[in-house]
């Protein structure tokens, strides 16, 4: 099961007291002050691993607590400190702090760390208080309490490449054809309920990530439908595919109507996101209806397009060819 926010509550430890004790030695009648300070109370880490790919497991336990430091003790022995506790989240997590919304980290690739709660200082012990004047300290303080916070956690998925449209446009079936991923598919909208990954090879064993996002309806930046909530993943893509469908069932927007509705839903929601390079691509130019439409559409919205059909396989290596320019022979 996919899920994108989770809000959790981490606590650090907390540090352990200081020792009141005096040395107690034969021969050594006047033995000084020897409690050892306690130790540090464990961090709360949260790190981004390879292994993870939804943030359901943070969502299932949402309580999470470093250990606490020791105790001092005596013959001036410092108390061990706490064991940090590692949170591991999904590469491309958003950390905030919820009751401030302040943005912790965006822990954007592989093995980035943040630490979002610090583990209280162990307290002293009577040793550090032992001066010439006074030479029988009995005091020790106690160990501080650590941070605790609520987090608020976003996944925005990394993909080189997202796949963009109204509901039915043919993204998954595009998406499945060319890759080995296996979205649900049927002629019905929304049927993608979570966007689906998959990695597909060009030319030269060149490949990239391809990610497919529920359809987008007009209003989605508003909480509209169910694209929307899925328009923060396109965010981390380098390059959008924008599939229209070109044969759309009746009562449904025109070709060119579609192409207008998600940009301006690209738009309201983000003006780098419409600014991100893209890619029209009419789709079911299997169907005759489609092939009549495409020169009004091409005339409509003034793009360059590639036509394909992401049943038959018409069109795909051209719509490949000008995505491995875009993406690996730009900076060449």
């Amino acid at each position: 099961m996919f899920k994108d926010e989770a809000d959790i509550h981490v606590a650090a430890g907390k540090g352990g007291n200081g020792c009141v004790s005096f040395r107690r030695e034969k021969f050594v009648p006047r033995g000084g002050p020897d409690g050892g300070d306690g130790g540090d109370g464990g961090d709360v880490v949260l790190e981004a691993v390879p292994h993870m790919n939804t943030l359901l497991p943070l969502a299932r336990k949402v309580h999470f607590r470093a250990s606490d430091g020791r105790h001092g003790q005596g013959k001036k022995r410092t108390g061990a400190s706490g064991e940090p506790l590692v949170v591991e989240v999904p590469a491309g997590t958003v950390v905030r702090d919820a009751d401030r919304n302040l943005l912790l980290k965006d822990l954007a690739s592989v093995g980035d760390r943040v630490t979002v709660a610090r583990g209280g200082k162990g307290g002293r012990g009577n040793k550090r208080f032992a001066s010439p004047t006074h030479q029988t300290p009995r005091e020790s303080t106690p160990g501080e309490e650590g941070e605790e916070r609520r987090l608020h956690l976003e996944l925005k998925l990394i993909a080189d490449v997202g796949l963009i449209g109204l509901p039915n446009a043919g993204k998954s079936t595009l998406l499945a054809r060319l890759s080995r991923a296996t979205p649900r598919i049927a002629d019905y909208p929304f049927t993608t309920l979570a966007p689906n990954l998959g990695i597909v090879e060009t030319k030269g064993f060149r490949a990239f990530v391809l990610a497919d996002r529920p359809g987008l309806i007009e209003g989605a930046h508003r909480g509209a439908g169910l694209g929307g909530r899925f328009l923060r993943h396109i965010e981390r893509t380098r390059l959008v595919v924008h599939l229209v469908d070109l044969a759309p069932p009746p009562g449904s927007p025109s070709p060119s109507e579609a192409y207008r509705v998600v940009r301006e839903e690209l738009a309201a929601h983000s003006a780098a996101l419409a600014a991100k390079p893209g890619i029209v691509a009419p789709n079911k130019m299997d169907v005759p209806e489609a092939r009549e439409a495409l020169p009004a559409f091409r005339d409509e919205t003034g793009r360059e397009c590639f036509p394909l059909s992401a049943v038959t396989g018409e069109g795909i290596e051209d719509l490949l060819g000008e995505i491995a320019r875009r993406l690996f022979d730009a900076g060449e």
